[in-house]
């Protein structure tokens, strides 16, 4: 019997997603996660979701690692120095850290990655990662060349690096992907294209083997790794799709072995009926509301936005809808981070009842209301059945409460990150954002005016940029926590954003995979798990 030509090409694909042969069938372990949305880049310098992140962590490996348990413990670098004035940092890589072509992994190559970052024609949106380095703010912003970057290889294992100012967070920060190095001779080899696959080397446990746009990303064990001996699995192939609810049917079906975030339409019905797959745990990270602080009504209006605030019942939200250990959030930064007391306006101590007769208070002093201005508001969110169940909550609520007539706007999720990024966006757009590292300011730095499109409202408020600044030169670690707090209250007071829920992970596990648990940045590096056999 021939096969379709349609059925043809679906073999094909699933024969390059799972890395199926005959030979291999029987030998290779093989991992399939759910990684929702398409990533929007695997360059290792431009991909700003969390899709990409957990592609980049397989493939590469920074200064500073993830351990099993999700918290830093040494990468490349086996040991490293800081000098007694907090400005010079000396890493020391390990004699057996090798790319993915059997090439050691030298201190240029850090160098040339770091330079990279910073570099206006790469155009990323975390350049801003390095402004503690020295010269690092002004060569992104064009006005010093990449080669005045305070980074240096003293030698093929030596990287020192010379900051502007002492930084409390650097260390922590280098956790990051943004920080990881890239093949300096494999980018000149290759151009452009040394992101696609089998070109792309990589130092982390696994190299990219394969890439379907809108269907999957295929990696394989990487046998320079400096542990391939602890690495159990062979392939990781992470599935993408748009939809929790398509994830949850191939994950019934046995093609996902993990879904990374279960639809909150089915919470009730796994924990009925699939138990024993469920592991729900908070992160540290925020899904928000950005406020377009650059268009009318919204910009020049802050009564307004407060009201919107208000009148949220987050406490529905996270108790009728989420229903996975998500706690309502009045700030930006999660809690959890250790010395950090988040800075609560005082009515989130308040009654709903209460909050809700101030925000139709101000509402009416905004222009609003019975015999005001008529409101319409948009709120931009990505195709996703789960956000859209929550946005039609918040919509319900503002429309109830304010009068306000709310339009859903669903798009992509690579085009909502686009059009929030440009602030082309009406309204509002549905956010989130997990931590980069474990510190208040890896979220308070998404509202500086000067990090470009990572700040998407658009806020523009000196006073917050002074106290971030003054928090990180501290040397003190409490009175650092205490600034940072400060500054977070004053950008609270602006309501350029819209905090709705602190976040659970609602991970779903095959009880075949071994080695799965809670991490603090929901972060699982697939080189820590094991498959069992079926």
């Amino acid at each position: 019997m021939r096969l379709s030509r349609r059925l043809a090409t679906a073999f094909v694909a699933l024969t390059l997603a799972t890395g199926f042969s005959a030979s291999a069938a029987w030998a290779d372990m093989v991992l399939n996660r759910g990684n929702q949305a398409e990533p929007t880049s695997l360059d290792p310098q431009k991909g700003t979701d969390v899709q990409s992140a957990r592609i980049g962590y397989d493939l590469f490996e920074g200064l500073l690692t993830f351990g099993p348990d999700g918290k830093a413990i040494p990468g490349a670098a086996e040991k490293w120095t800081i000098s007694e004035d907090g400005l010079t940092y000396t890493f020391t890589l390990r004699a057996d850290g090798k790319w993915s072509d059997g090439t050691p992994v030298t201190a240029a190559d850090f160098v040339f990655a770091w330079q990279r970052l910073v570099d206006p024609k790469t155009a990323s949106d975390y350049a801003y990662f390095l402004w503690p380095v020295k010269n690092g703010e002004a060569i992104s912003n064009g006005k010093q060349p990449v080669s005045a970057l305070g980074v240096q290889a003293v030698d093929a294992r030596t990287f020192k690096v010379t900051l502007e100012r002492p930084t409390g967070y650097f260390l922590g920060s280098l956790l990051h992907r943004m920080t990881y190095p890239i093949s300096k001779a494999n980018v000149e080899k290759f151009g452009a294209d040394f992101v696609k696959p089998r070109n792309l080397v990589s130092n982390g446990a696994y190299k990219l083997d394969a890439y379907m746009p809108q269907s999957f990303v295929k990696a394989v064990k990487n046998p320079h790794f400096r542990e391939a001996a602890s690495v159990k699995i062979d392939t990781v192939v992470f599935h993408h799709s748009d939809s929790p609810e398509t994830e949850l049917r191939r994950f019934r079906a046995g093609e996902l072995d993990i879904v990374q975030m279960a639809p909150v339409t089915q919470i009730d019905w796994l924990r009925q009926n699939m138990p024993e797959t469920i592991m729900f745990y908070p992160v540290l990270g925020t899904q928000y509301l950005a406020v377009n602080m650059t268009k009318e009504p919204f910009k020049s209006n802050p009564k307004l936005r407060e009201a919107l605030y208000l009148a949220i019942d987050r406490q529905i939200i996270v108790e009728k809808i989420t229903k996975a250990g998500d706690v309502p959030a009045w700030t930006l930064t999660s809690p959890g981070i250790d010395g950090y007391t988040l800075p609560l306006p005082a009515l989130a101590k308040a009654t709903q009842a209460e909050r809700d007769a101030q925000a139709k208070r101000l509402i009416e002093e905004a222009g609003y209301g019975k015999g005001g201005k008529p409101l319409e508001v948009e709120i931009l969110h990505n195709t996703n059945e789960s956000t859209r169940k929550i946005m039609v909550a918040v919509a319900s609520m503002w429309q109830s409460k304010l009068g306000a007539k709310v339009n859903l706007n669903n798009q992509e999720w690579k085009i909502v990150l686009q059009n929030a990024g440009e602030k082309s966006y009406a309204g509002t757009a549905v956010l989130g954002w997990l931590a980069d590292f474990a510190d208040p300011y890896t979220f308070l730095k998404l509202l500086r005016s000067d990090v470009g499109k990572m700040n998407r409202s658009g806020y523009d408020n000196a006073a917050f940029d002074q106290k971030l600044d003054a928090a990180n030169t501290s040397t003190d670690p409490a009175q650092r926590m205490k600034l940072l707090a400060d500054a977070e209250a004053t950008m609270l007071a602006d309501t350029p954003i819209i905090p709705i829920y602190h976040q659970a992970y609602r991970n779903l596990v095959s009880p075949r995979v071994k080695g799965w648990g809670p991490t603090p940045m929901g972060v699982q590096p697939s080189r820590y798990l094991e498959v069992a056999a079926k």
